[in-house]
């Protein structure tokens, strides 16, 4: 088989339009093994159709079967022409179209219960287990309910549709994050606000802009994040829940600690404070967990990224509530262990500091967690072993 090198063109359409989509092979094989019996499509074994799709990418033969290529065009959203086959024929066009439309008008109230109850379902496992083990399972769901949403002729299925799909896909981008790919979790987030606005909801956009300001701050580009973090403040002010204005304050204030601007984050957090309510469960915002302790461990991260030496208190007051047995919140408490050994490090103390990067080390490989992985990285340990010693 042979293999690209490092910065050579796709060597094909097919191949070019699965990288621009982020879209691996192990995914298409997986859509093809599943979907080819829906719709009456032979396909070959597992194993078959990775050598099968190499040869195809690599141009070395042509799709030449109908069935495998429809298979394409449902995967990729792509026509003939973009994925460099020949012409569809107008009336194989049409009976596609058709069987798509029926599959669309089968769905039902109890299926869209069924789409969100496995969004819900893959975000427990997220905060249970991190992103090493949802990723490629969200991006199989997203797939599957924006084919269906496109087909979709009632007004009230797609309102619900794009509902499930924003919730979604803001998650896919978060776990894509976490995974280390900045530029797949922007287009799931970018994906996401546009499916918020068909939604109608103030509050999924405004989730999903913030979501994608975070993004921006791991890049290093905090006044834009922070420019993002008010369009979603506007967006939510007076028209959603107050738990929600509640997390858009507290992500507000880490954007303006990013950006030093430390009076404004306090301030930020300090809103935040006074907004949570009593009971900070809303059953509408299934995305959202945030609590006293959460609102801690964020304003500490800010205390951190201002140089404020208070960090460490905030922190570990954070960390001894995300400990508590039965809390799930995995990757919170591994964000946590990083932010501490940042802080102990800035403070001198490399003990301190060591201590908390080998926790956050061992529960960043157990989750998957490249985001954490990387931070780490970069930690310079104070002392005599000297700057740079990991």
């Amino acid at each position: 088989m042979t293999r690209r090198r490092r910065g050579e063109p796709p060597r094909s359409r097919l191949q070019a339009v699965r990288e621009e989509l982020v879209h691996t092979q192990d995914h298409v094989v997986r859509y093809f093994l599943t979907r080819g019996p829906q719709i009456g499509v032979a396909v070959a074994s597992e194993s078959a159709l990775h050598i099968m799709i190499s040869r195809w990418e690599n141009g070395h033969v042509d799709v030449t079967e109908p069935g495998y290529q429809r298979l394409f065009r449902e995967v990729y959203g792509r026509s003939n022409e973009e994925l460099g086959f020949p012409p569809e024929v107008l009336n194989q066009s049409a009976e596609e179209l058709r069987d798509r439309l029926v599959v669309a008008r089968n769905i039902d109230t109890a299926t869209l219960d069924l789409f969100q109850r496995q969004v819900n379902d893959l975000r427990s496992s997220d905060h249970r287990f991190g992103a090493v083990v949802v990723l490629d399972n969200l991006n199989s769901l997203v797939r599957q309910i924006e084919e269906v949403r496109v087909f979709s002729v009632s007004t009230q299925h797609r309102e619900r549709l794009a509902k499930i799909l924003t919730d979604a896909r803001t998650l896919a981008g978060w776990t894509a994050l976490d995974r280390g790919s900045q530029l797949q979790a922007w287009q799931y987030h970018e994906a996401a606000k546009v499916s918020a606005r068909e939604a109608n909801s103030p509050s999924l956009l405004a989730h999903a802009a913030a979501q994608q300001a975070v993004i921006l701050l791991d890049i290093g580009e905090p006044a834009s994040a922070v420019e993002l973090l008010e369009f979603a403040r506007h967006v939510a002010e007076n028209r959603a829940p107050v738990l929600l204005q509640c997390w858009l304050a507290a992500a507000h204030g880490e954007g303006l600690a990013a950006a030093g601007r430390g009076d404004e984050s306090m301030h930020a957090y300090d809103d935040a404070s006074s907004l949570l309510p009593t009971n900070p469960v809303d059953p509408e915002l299934p995305f959202l967990l945030l609590n006293d302790s959460q609102l801690v461990r964020w304003r500490g991260n800010a205390l951190l990224r201002l140089g404020d030496p208070d960090a460490i208190t905030q922190l570990e007051a954070a960390v001894r509530d995300l400990v508590r047995p039965g809390l799930s919140a995995v990757r919170g408490l591994t964000n946590t262990y990083t932010d501490l050994a940042f802080a102990y490090a800035a403070a001198g103390d490399s003990r301190g500091a060591m201590d908390y990067a080998r926790q956050a080390r061992q529960l960043a490989k157990r989750i998957g967690s490249d985001r954490q992985r990387q931070r780490l990285a970069s930690l310079e340990l104070p002392g005599p072993r000297g700057p740079g010693v990991t």
